[in-house]
């Protein structure tokens, strides 16, 4: 009997124990998952705390970069060429007589020359001989042609008395009358002579600007002896312009020019008389032909640029310093999303002293940063400070 009484005391003892162990178990798990959530709810603090304080590190050492919003102005929309300059109306001039041996050239290539002014002498030694004997042929007719008219004169004295009869009288008339003609042919046989002396010489066909001279004193020239002397009629030049196709159709006659000898910094004002109603298939491009008042630094031949104003348009316009260049193109840094830099491909269209207008690429609405933009790379933070944009 007691040891059935020891027995049982001894099982409950064991389940006691075994609860016992349970709730310390249970207690210790409780403490741990405590533990763990403490644990991982102050990283995630400190993980938060430390990004925000990197942010406002970021943005306190970011650098201060200049930016405008360029907005949309009215701007002259332009157009550039160039091509050579040339004589609005060249005249070749060459022998028009002739020809013979030149004597005297009077004029150098530069110099202004009146209308008929001569040019060039040719020797007229024998065309004078010539003429003076064509001259002294007209005397001899004269003398026949007086003589024939007063035998007529006595003869119609002498018909009314019966001594000469009516043939006579008709062969007289006759002979008066060749006299006559022959005196005419005379004289025309001079003046044609005096008329062919007088083409001798090289004149200048209308007042302008000798441009070349290729005739010298002692030289033989005839009708196949070709051009001696170019001129620019009153000195008009003209710039012949090549233009693309897509241009052509943006210019008209009178519109506005600006035309740059190359190698000077001269601008000479300038205005289209007459656009190419043609263009050419290989190169697509046709001729605008801009006429310019003389000027010394103009040379027929020589290289020019032009600038035309084709109208105006509404357009952004930037500063020089905005603008960058690389091998595919122009573009434009701007602060865009978390005032970090992007990179924006424009197209350039009218460079002035007002600035730079943008043809496309730009709404006008963006921050585009105006200086230090060597400095900058994409993707970098910045603190932008607005500049008041360029009107």
């Amino acid at each position: 009997m007691d040891s059935l009484t020891g027995s049982t005391q001894s099982f409950y003892d064991d389940a006691d124990n075994r609860r016992k162990r349970t709730r310390l178990i249970v207690a210790l798990v409780l403490v741990a998952l405590v533990l763990v959530a403490a644990w991982y709810g102050f990283k995630q603090g400190m993980g938060d705390g430390a990004a925000t304080a990197g942010d406002e590190a970021a943005t306190t050492n970011a650098p201060s970069v200049t930016v405008v919003i360029p907005g949309r102005v009215s701007v002259e929309a332009a157009i550039s060429a160039n091509g050579t300059i040339a004589a609005r109306r060249e005249m070749p001039v060459g022998v028009a007589g002739e020809g013979g041996e030149v004597v005297r050239v009077l004029v150098e290539p530069g110099q202004w020359v009146g209308a008929g002014q001569t040019l060039a002498i040719i020797d007229r030694s024998v065309q004078t001989q010539q003429a003076a004997g064509l001259s002294a042929s007209i005397r001899v007719a004269q003398a026949d042609a007086n003589l024939a008219q007063a035998e007529l004169e006595r003869a119609e004295a002498l018909v009314g008395r019966g001594f000469i009869s009516k043939a006579d009288m008709d062969r007289k008339r006759a002979t008066r009358d060749a006299a006559n003609a022959r005196v005419r042919v005379a004289q025309a046989q001079y003046q044609e002579a005096v008329a062919r002396n007088g083409r001798l010489n090289i004149v200048a066909p209308a007042a302008g600007l000798v441009l070349t001279r290729q005739v010298e004193p002692g030289q033989i020239v005839g009708a196949g002896s070709g051009v001696l002397f170019r001129m620019a009629k009153g000195g008009e030049m003209e710039m012949l312009a090549q233009m693309a196709e897509a241009d052509l159709q943006r210019v008209a006659a009178g519109t506005r020019a600006t035309v740059t000898p190359v190698g000077t910094s001269l601008q000479i004002a300038g205005q289209v008389w007459q656009v190419s109603p043609v263009v050419n298939t290989d190169t697509r491009q046709g001729m605008v032909r801009i006429a310019i008042p003389y000027s010394s630094s103009l040379r027929p031949g020589g290289f020019a640029d032009a600038r035309l104003v084709a109208g105006t348009a509404e357009a952004p316009l930037l500063p020089e310093s905005a603008v960058h260049s690389r091998a595919d193109g122009n573009y434009v840094l701007i602060v865009g999303k978390d005032d970090k830099i992007e990179q924006r491909a424009i197209k350039v269209g009218t460079v002035s002293d007002s600035g730079v207008s943008i043809a496309s690429g730009l709404t006008g609405n963006e921050k585009v940063v105006v200086l230090a933009g060597a400095f900058l790379n994409v993707g970098d933070k910045v603190k932008p400070v607005i500049q008041k944009a360029s009107q």
